[in-house]
């Protein structure tokens, strides 16, 4: 039987990262919500008496996916999973109340970062706007700077990376998200690794967690 680990974090942590890197390593299936409800928008939901009959038509209104139904397919998602690895739910503490409903997770780790460090991580990514590739200015810049490697295009920065939208990113991922990290701390489960070094070197702490 796989492991069920659930990995949690702020924007710019990079629990995208590590989680691929886990789901490797261990040999996980990489479950994320986006990823999850994009596999699903044709769902039948008719039953759940909501507005719309498929998530599908939520994602194509621009509205967000009720609870209810973001639940159903995290929870379809990982029973059909041998072993996983969670990134981006629960989002609140109502989808942490119903994941102890699904399943048993082995464990929980928070990548912890300061919000300065997270502003400058996301205010320093760079896109293409041309190709699509991704960059950025400290950690993975382009071999000439601003222009993309790949085709040559000039590089910008998108309007959801300016440092006023981030911090209003942050500060409603903690609104939303802080008593999720305060449940499980609550129950014991939560394990807080540092999120600030290399990415190699939260890897093997993560690594170490898990392997407890």
């Amino acid at each position: 039987m796989g492991k069920h680990i659930l990995l949690l974090g702020p924007p710019g942590a990079g629990k995208g990262t590590q989680s691929k890197r886990l789901a490797a390593e261990f040999d996980l299936e990489h479950v994320t919500t986006g990823d999850a409800l994009r596999a699903n928008k044709g769902m039948d939901i008719s039953d759940m008496d909501t507005e719309y009959d498929t998530p599908g038509e939520y994602m194509d209104a621009g509205e967000l996916v009720p609870d209810e139904v973001v639940n159903a397919i995290v929870e379809e998602a990982l029973t059909s999973a041998d072993g996983y690895v969670l990134d981006g739910y629960p989002r609140n503490l109502e989808q942490a109340e119903e994941l102890s409903e699904m399943t048993d997770l082995d464990a929980v780790v928070y990548l912890a970062v300061d919000t300065d460090e997270l502003v400058d991580r996301l205010t320093g990514r760079r896109v293409c706007p041309d190709c699509g590739a991704s960059y950025h200015v400290e950690f993975e810049p382009p071999e000439e700077e601003g222009v993309c490697d790949e085709c040559g295009a000039d590089l910008v920065q998108r309007d959801d990376d300016t440092e006023e939208t981030v911090r209003e990113r942050l500060r409603v991922y903690e609104e939303n998200t802080a008593p999720v990290i305060d449940h499980y701390r609550d129950e014991g489960v939560l394990v807080e690794v540092d999120g600030e070094g290399t990415p190699e070197e939260v890897f093997e702490a993560i690594v170490d967690v898990v392997d407890e």
